[in-house]
């Protein structure tokens, strides 16, 4: 949990994990925030505590996204939305808003593009006569249950699409919000065809509150795990990411109650500190946890052969070193302690069948 308040000197911005807005590496002209001259203007200050989320609509002509990285066990994901509300401190995907011109801090999370042909897209791409339906991984670089979609229902109309077309289809998400989508859900797994991942960080919700502003609570994640679990629903539990020496300890439980309520698989990812991230993630722990930072920070290291992040495959989800060695070993005794397998059997691809197929005429155009 936190020390203390971050330092009155700079506004403390509340429900965001970020705390400011760094420049964007591909921009020429940087700007530096000068507060001198309003020392004495809290009204000014308070206005600066409160960022309000703004949605903007995304053109975008196509939704699946392709990688080939070998650490990622899955070829195609689907992000209805670009930017999370959900501000996690942490979050990998940050860098993703300077291709925007915007920054990876506080725009990052309130500044939110909604991909609103998202369905329709992904009705077209799979109509595609040469898509070979393998599984989709929803999201990739954002949450597909973050707050905006109780607004736009992107993620419900995708997943209406999928169990359409008979195409298999993966979540990962941080909010319990997936279980209104329950009835979609348990349809598509009765013939294998989807599983759900609940990221679970910390059972401390006064940590989580600070590291993952806007997320679910503990419990609401584990009551979306017992729901999900109970409908039939394949749940794995993902530990990510595994910060050390701030929720390393915790391994064991998260676990324990992820078991308990349902889940049958487990994983876990290190942290990342990849580009613009590092320097909010240190900024993070400066301001809410300043006791402990010279110690994470240096079992970050530890981690990450004297670095703060390792791009290689192969270490850059799992790390490297004694200590990365240690986590993972505490982790694999831990799962198999609570029988929670480390590797969900393949989706089923065979039902995939378009829609359009049952009149070749369609094909022609």
């Amino acid at each position: 949990m936190p020390d203390q308040p971050p330092d009155r000197s700079l506004p403390h911005i509340r429900g965001r994990g970020a705390q400011s807005n760094p420049n964007n590496r591909f921009h020429k002209i940087h700007l530096q925030a000068d507060y001198e001259q309003l020392e004495g203007d809290d009204e000014f200050f308070e206005g600066l505590r409160k960022v309000n989320t703004e949605y903007f609509e995304d053109d975008s002509q196509t939704i699946l996204s392709e990688n080939n990285s070998p650490d990622i066990p899955f070829r195609y994901s689907l992000n209805p939305y670009r930017g999370c509300a959900h501000g996690c401190a942490y979050c990998y995907a940050r860098p993703t808003h300077e291709y925007l011109g915007l920054s990876a801090g506080i725009d990052f999370e309130s500044m939110i593009f909604v991909k609103t042909r998202a369905a329709e897209l992904l009705s077209q791409q799979l109509s595609n006569k040469n898509w070979h339906s393998e599984p989709l991984m929803m999201s990739g670089v954002t949450d597909c249950y973050q707050p905006a979609e109780r607004q736009f229902r992107l993620t419900r109309a995708c997943l209406e699409v999928a169990r359409q077309f008979g195409q298999p289809i993966s979540i990962v998400t941080k909010n319990a919000l997936v279980t209104r989508d329950i009835d979609i859900l348990a349809d598509m797994s009765q013939h294998n065809m989807t599983r759900v991942a609940i990221s679970l960080t910390s059972l401390d919700q006064m940590l989580t509150r600070v590291l993952e502003p806007r997320t679910s609570s503990p419990a609401a994640r584990l009551r979306a795990m017992r729901e999900l679990s109970s409908a039939g629903i394949p749940v794995t539990v993902m530990t990510a990411p595994i910060i050390p020496g701030l929720n390393d300890s915790e391994i064991p439980s998260l676990l324990q109650a992820a078991h308990e309520n349902g889940a049958t698989f487990a994983g876990y990812v290190l942290l990342r500190l990849p580009l613009t991230v590092k320097p909010l993630f240190l900024d993070w722990l400066a301001k809410n946890v300043p006791s402990q930072q010279a110690k994470i920070e240096h079992l970050i290291q530890q981690t990450r052969d004297g670095s703060h992040n390792q791009s290689q495959f192969g270490q850059r989800m799992r790390g490297s070193g004694a200590f990365a060695e240690h986590l993972s070993s505490m982790f694999k005794i831990f799962a198999h302690k609570h029988q929670l397998q480390r590797k969900p059997p393949p989706l089923d691809c065979s039902r995939f069948a378009p829609p359009a197929a049952s009149n070749p005429q369609l094909w022609l155009f």
